[in-house]
Formats: structure tokens, C-alpha cells, sequence
């Protein structure tokens, strides 16, 4: 089969509009259908693309000009949501986190292995070019086995607008979940995959919203590398002051909106109110249409991250991958482009199309949703968690 992938959206939230600008633009995605509880949104979807839209994931399954779906809806419908596209024979891209625990993970991937259906994870910042493009360095050999991986990122996630239950961490919510997904992602695809054991503490120190907002974590590698990982998200010091005012999505900052997150929120006084100012950014909502938002120049990125290598340390930037060996600092430049996260794009039509195995299979989110499991464990235990469900770097 030929031409584009033929996509269908599993919940036109959040998620899918940060994810609509990419759909719109690669020319290997047609956007034919989509499910979403809210007619707005239908409508919405059903006039800018020409497409059908259905009240429920299981009538969007039985679409047979779908042959992808992409799962966007809250973290807690992912199982059933991936089970119903892989019993109706659909390919599946589900958001991260993968779900909210491991026994969930094993139903997923089953479901997909049933059905030889291509199961993929994301968008997690793992998919960013200057991440990959480090970890083919890594590869290569040229710098020598990663040693020691640092990352920190500080950001205003915990005071963006949240429906209830993003404030509760047995439901999926706090910044582990739905921000460490990306953050481990990362540091396994840079430190080798195979987490062994994980050290952690996590904060929450604001009782208005009861879920982490913060974590520190210490992981071992089987190969022996170390990795270092820092999260906040309660909207003080902001990460991007260290790369050059870009922000997480590529786009340009201005530092002078320092903490126009938390003045927003302000506006909402019951749970409510907070809840309609998260749907005012979901599709439908008035938001402009996909074109005509302005490409970034420069590409995505979570924060500060230096690898240790034997013979070099590397800085995957927003702008290129930055390089410093024993006697001279290189930067290697990436290209901009105008599709944002095309790279989820690239793999999920390689494996749909030429049946090539993705980077980020069912069991490479079920890893990292283990990692994240263990941060939650370790920071309420005290104690340091051993891992089983991890797995290695494919060759990229």
C-alpha cells in the first residue's frame, strides 16, 4: 500500500493540538476521522479536515478508511482504547505515558501481538532530533561508552490549567507520569536502555494541588552509567533561561511573562472553573487552525542534558548538538524544519508502511513507565528498586 497513513485521532485534546500542527503539515499523514465526547470538537474536526467523526473510540476503530490511530485521550482510557483499535486491526500511536501501570502495559502489547498491529509510544521528547542524533554518536563508538547522563528541567507544568484528576497521582496525575515519561525516555535512549536500579525523592509542596510536582532521581545502568535526573514543575526558576530562551516546543521565549502561568490560574477558584480554562486550549475551542501557526527555526527539547562519554561530553540543544572533546568545542548544526515532531511521523509510517520496528515499541514505554513506577516507589519507600521489564537501544 501506497500514499499517505490514513489517521484517525482518538481525543481531540491537549494532547492533539500540540500534536495537530504535525499532522497537518507531513505529507505522509491524512487526517480521515476522529472521536472526541465533545461536539464542539467533532464539528470542529469535521469541517477542517472533511473527515468523520464518532462519539466513541470503539465506532472510530470500526472506520475501515482508518488504518492508524493515534490514542490522545487521558492517560487512564489508554488500555481500552489500544485494545479496541488492535482488536479492529488498527496500527497505534497512544500518547505517553503508556499507561498507568505494568500490568496494563503487558494487556496493550498483547493486544497489538494479537492482532500484528504495530504498537508505538508517544510523542515523548526521545523522538527530538538532537536526542537521536547524540544517541547515533553514542553508538557509533567515536567518544566511547556513555559514563554519567545529567538532566534537570524546571518548568510552570504544575500550574497549568488541570482537570481534577491530573491532580491526583493514583489517576495518573503529577509531573512523574506525564513529564518524567518524557525525561526518562530520554535518558534511556542516551544512556543504553537498560535501566538496573532506581533511587529517588519526590516533592509536594503546595496542598492545593496534592500530586508531585517535583522528583529527584538517581539511576544505574546495567552497563554501568549513571544518570542524574532533576524535575520541577511549580513555575519558579525556568530551564529555558539555559537554552537561550527556547522553549520546550523550539518556539522563542520572553522572559518577561515570568509567572504568567500561576496569574492565570488565579482567575479559577473552584475545581471547575480550572477545568473550563484547560478546554478553552483543547480543539474546538477557538484555537487557530494548524496552518496558520508559524514553524519554529529551531527543534524541541526537555531542558538541560549533558552525556559523559569516555573521550567527550555532548549537549543535545535546540539548535544542533553541542561537542567538547579534550581540546576543542564543536557544534554540530541540525537543520530546521518546517513540520514540528516529524520525527513521530517518520517512525510511525516506517513501521506501518515498510514494517520496520519502531525505536518506541509497546515494551520501550512499558521500560519507561516502569522507571517511573520505581521513582513513585522508591521516594515513598526509602528504598532503592531493582528493575526486570527493561529493554535496549535498537539500532537507529
Amino acid at each position: 500500500m501506497s500514499g499517505p497513513l490514513r489517521l484517525g485521532i482518538a481525543g481531540l485534546g491537549r494532547a492533539f493540538t500540540l500534536m495537530l500542527p504535525t499532522f497537518a503539515r507531513h505529507p505522509a499523514i491524512k487526517l480521515v476521522a476522529a472521536a472526541d465526547p465533545r461536539p464542539e470538537a467533532r464539528d470542529a474536526f469535521a469541517s477542517e479536515f472533511s473527515a468523520r467523526t464518532y462519539a466513541t473510540v470503539e465506532d472510530l476503530s470500526a472506520d475501515p478508511s482508518v488504518e492508524a490511530i493515534y490514542v490522545a485521550t487521558p492517560h487512564q482510557f489508554h488500555v481500552a482504547h489500544v485494545e479496541a483499535a488492535a482488536r479492529a486491526g488498527r496500527h497505534i500511536l497512544v500518547e505517553k505515558p503508556i499507561a498507568l501501570t505494568l500490568a496494563d502495559c503487558d494487556r496493550m502489547i498483547a493486544a497489538a501481538a494479537a492482532s500484528d498491529v504495530h504498537l508505538l509510544v508517544g510523542h515523548s521528547h526521545s523522538f527530538d532530533t538532537p536526542y537521536l542524533e547524540a544517541a547515533r554518536l553514542i553508538a557509533s563508538g567515536r567518544f566511547g561508552a556513555p559514563r554519567m547522563v545529567t538532566a534537570m528541567n524546571f518548568t510552570d507544568f504544575l500550574y497549568r490549567p488541570r482537570r481534577p484528576e491530573e491532580l491526583v497521582t493514583a489517576e495518573g496525575g503529577g509531573v512523574v507520569f506525564s513529564q518524567g515519561a518524557h525525561q526518562v525516555d530520554v535518558i534511556r535512549l542516551l544512556g543504553g536502555g537498560k535501566v538496573a536500579r532506581v533511587k529517588a525523592a519526590t516533592g509536594q509542596w503546595d496542598p492545593r494541588r496534592p500530586t508531585e510536582g517535583a522528583y529527584q532521581a538517581f539511576l544505574t545502568f546495567e552497563n554501568g552509567a549513571t544518570a542524574s535526573l532533576t524535575y520541577s514543575g511549580y513555575g519558579r526558576f525556568d530551564t529555558d533561561e539555559l537554552m537561550g530562551w527556547v522553549g520546550e516546543l523550539g518556539q522563542a521565549r520572553d522572559p518577561a511573562r515570568y509567572g504568567s502561568a500561576r496569574a492565570a490560574l488565579r482567575e479559577a477558584a473552584t475545581a471547575g472553573q480550572e477545568t473550563a480554562l484547560k478546554e478553552k486550549r483543547a480543539y474546538g475551542a477557538g484555537l487557530l487552525p494548524p496552518k496558520a501557526a508559524a514553524p519554529t527555526a529551531q527543534h524541541n527539547h526537555f531542558g538541560v542534558v549533558v552525556v559523559c562519554c569516555e573521550h567527550a561530553d555532548l549537549r543535545p540543544m535546540a539548535d544542533g548538538l553541542h561537542i567538547f572533546e579534550d581540546d576543542v568545542r564543536t557544534v554540530l548544526p541540525l537543520a530546521a524544519t518546517s513540520i514540528p515532531r516529524f520525527e513521530v511521523v517518520d517512525e510511525l509510517f516506517a513501521a506501518v508502511r515498510h514494517n520496520r520496528l519502531p525505536l518506541h515499541s509497546g515494551a520501550w514505554g512499558r521500560a519507561t513507565l516502569e522507571v517511573c513506577l520505581a521513582i513513585l516507589e522508591a521516594a515513598r519507600t526509602g528504598r532503592e528498586i531493582e528493575l526486570r521489564y527493561q529493554v535496549g537501544v535498537p539500532a537507529l
